[in-house]
């Protein structure tokens, strides 16, 4: 469907070229259409098969991708091998045991896992880790019951294989030479700095650099690859400059232009080309290439076609947060770049003393944070469902930091690693690194440091966008009336309903509102990764304790051995853990929530073991008027990554 409507447009658009109007119009359609073709094939091209349900299998693979993480090992196993089974999942990811030998990637392996299917969202808006795994051909994730073995090489395969393994494990190697020259906590930060690796990072680490605002700098984005960029770009035209013959009779700017363009796109394999990367990339290959032809290379239209080029190679990006913020982020600071570049050159000629110019350039930091912190609020709302509020001190000092210092010695490091001599920059950039840790830590300790709100609806993120393109975009005075819109959307997750019980799909944890309007939820330690995503959703709280008998949740919950009753809006709702419960409960109760089978006639709105099994978990809105209820599955809908399972 979506080339038919791309060729159905273009022959219209040739059919009606005469017409100004049209031309004017069917362009765009034009696009509009190509975008869905592409995100339609995209997705028809990552079908896979899917693990349907948890197995046990011996299977033999090819490490694709391995990075160490707290626990031990992660590693994608893909060309997979199981005796017995032929319809296979494309990848696998798997967890190995911290006794195994360390692999790979390219090593053939052989180990015992359980593999289960990528989980479903915690329930009906929360992140959808299928979908992305979907994408990534991942059709099966678990952990290794066994030591890994490694196998014999295979023969030759193809040369585009062999040319992803040997990048995969030219990347594997400069990781460990990395962790081994910094060590510690900082040596991980630096994997992520230069290689893209973050699984390593301790979680009270990860967590304070989220909560001081300074994430931004564990992502290879635009901050690393126009350093990385400017520090080759001006280190050539400077030893260039050194020469007198030829600084003064070649373009030596272009030349080093053209060195450095090369040296990012490295840069980015060996980052693994996330979406942040990419796009950094493109516009960094493009301003370099803007350079080498004498155009001015910044400007809307570059964000423009960085964006087209990124969404055409991975359109699935386009909901995810690395796309949106990064996107958000450059589109406001180059919005800003017009506004104030009249005036910039007269500002650096009245900062001619060192003072003047340090803080013209902490001024510049200063605001290209609050602006790009502005930008970006709505979609960390989104889909972090926080905020944090001294990201503008914490910036001023870290930013230099990783400008100034730690990313110098990142790119003498590479330059230094053929010989074996990277330590003697490595352990600088180690210094470096451990004072923007401090920075993090201390700042994220702060009082109110970070702001917990509830989820924000889909409508308010659409809301905020709108606003964001309209401020950004007009160059009027009227680009003003985006700011109302943008603040309606950040005030939107005040405005969101918030379910009054929660269920996972695996049947194990439960969650009432309790009398106070926070969540109780039932004590389960197995599922706290659950627990932790609906705390989160609603505001970053949890009420009292879930009684195990008698009353609780400030009078709204009471409890036996059977099971509980939850009263809300003057509903009764039935929570049943034993189906000796079920028999009164169906009779009196306005919905029965059922974590076992329920194999007769309930309440008019009844939830059991198998609608969890199917449709995953559920989320129930009480008002006076009656009872909703969402599930994952219809939230999904009938999507190629949602799982469809029949009745039983």
């Amino acid at each position: 469907m979506g080339l038919l409507l791309v060729l159905s447009l273009c022959i219209l658009l040739y059919m009606t070229r005469r017409r100004p109007g049209m031309t004017v119009l069917l362009p765009g359609g034009v696009a509009m259409a190509l975008g869905f073709a592409a995100a339609q094939g995209w997705a028809w091209n990552a079908a896979a098969p899917v693990v349907e349900r948890q197995v046990t299998w011996s299977l033999s693979g090819t490490v694709e991708h391995a990075e160490e993480t707290p626990r031990g090992q992660r590693v994608i196993i893909s060309d997979l091998s199981v005796q017995g089974q032929e319809s296979l999942p494309r990848r696998v990811r798997v967890l190995l045991t911290a006794r195994s030998e360390k692999v790979e990637p390219g090593q053939r392996v052989s180990v015992r896992a359980v593999l289960m299917p990528p989980p479903l969202p915690a329930q009906p808006g929360a992140y959808d880790f299928s979908r992305d795994a979907w994408f990534r051909g991942i059709g099966g994730v678990g952990y290794a019951v066994s030591r890994v073995q490694i196998l014999p090489q295979p023969d030759a395969t193809g040369l585009a294989a062999q040319a992803g393994h040997k990048l995969a494990r030219l990347r594997h190697t400069i990781t460990g030479r990395i962790r081994e020259g910094v060590g510690g906590e900082e040596g991980t930060i630096a994997t992520a700095l230069m290689t893209g690796q973050r699984a390593a990072i301790p979680s009270h680490l990860l967590e304070a650099y989220r909560n001081s605002g300074l994430a931004h700098l564990l992502a290879i984005s635009g901050l690393h690859m126009s350093l990385v960029a400017g520090l080759v770009f001006v280190g050539v035209r400077g030893v260039l400059a050194l020469v007198p013959s030829v600084a003064l009779r070649h373009p030596i700017k272009k030349w080093a232009a053209a060195v450095a363009l090369p040296v990012t796109f490295f840069y980015l394999l060996i980052a693994g080309a996330p979406v942040p990367t990419q796009r950094a990339f493109l516009m960094t290959g493009i301003v370099l290439l803007a350079v080498m032809v004498d155009r001015n290379p910044i400007s809307m239209r570059l964000v423009a076609w960085a964006a087209a080029l990124v969404l055409l190679w991975q359109p699935h990006s386009l909901t995810g947060p690395s796309f949106q913020m990064s996107f958000a982020a450059v589109i406001a600071l180059v919005a800003l770049y017009e506004i104030l570049a009249p005036r910039m050159a007269s500002w650096r000629g009245l900062s001619e003393s060192v003072a003047g110019r340090m803080g013209l350039y902490l001024f510049g930091v200063m605001t290209a944070t609050a602006v790009a912190g502005f930008a970006t609020a709505a979609f960390g709302l989104f889909h972090f469902h926080s905020a944090a509020l001294w990201s503008i001190p914490a910036n001023l000092v870290a930013v230099p930091i990783m400008a100034f210092w730690t990313m110098p010695w990142a790119v003498l490091s590479f330059l230094l690693m053929p010989p074996g001599l990277e330590a003697w920059a490595l352990i600088p950039m180690g210094w470096g690194i451990a004072w923007v840790n401090q920075v993090a830590l201390t700042v994220s300790s702060w009082p109110g440091a970070t702001l917990q709100l509830p989820a924000m609806p889909v409508w308010g993120l659409a809301v905020f966008a709108l606003g964001g393109a309209w401020l950004c975009l007009w160059r009027q005075r009227w680009r003003l009336l985006g700011l109302p819109l943008m603040l309606l959307g950040l005030l939107s997750p005040g405005m969101n309903e918030r379910p009054d019980l929660l269920v996972d799909g695996e049947a194990e944890v439960l969650a009432v509102r309790g009398g106070d309007g926070l969540l109780v939820m039932s004590e389960k330690r197995k599922a706290e990764f659950i627990r932790d995503i609906w705390r989160r959703r609603d505001g970053g709280l949890s009420g009292q304790d879930w009684p195990t008998q008698g009353s609780g949740a400030g009078g709204v919950l009471s409890c036996d051995s059977l099971g509980c009753l939850y009263t809300a809006q003057g509903k009764v709702i039935a929570l049943v853990r034993n189906e000796g419960a079920l028999s009164e409960d169906c009779a009196a109760a306005d919905a029965v929530i059922a974590l076992v089978p329920v194999r007769r006639r309930c309440a008019p709105v009844t939830i059991d073991r198998f609608d969890l099994w199917r449709e995953g978990g559920h989320a129930v809105f009480v008002t006076p008027n009656g009872i909703r209820v969402e599930s994952v599955a219809a939230y999904q809908g009938k999507r190629l990554w949602s799982r469809q399972r029949g009745r039983q």
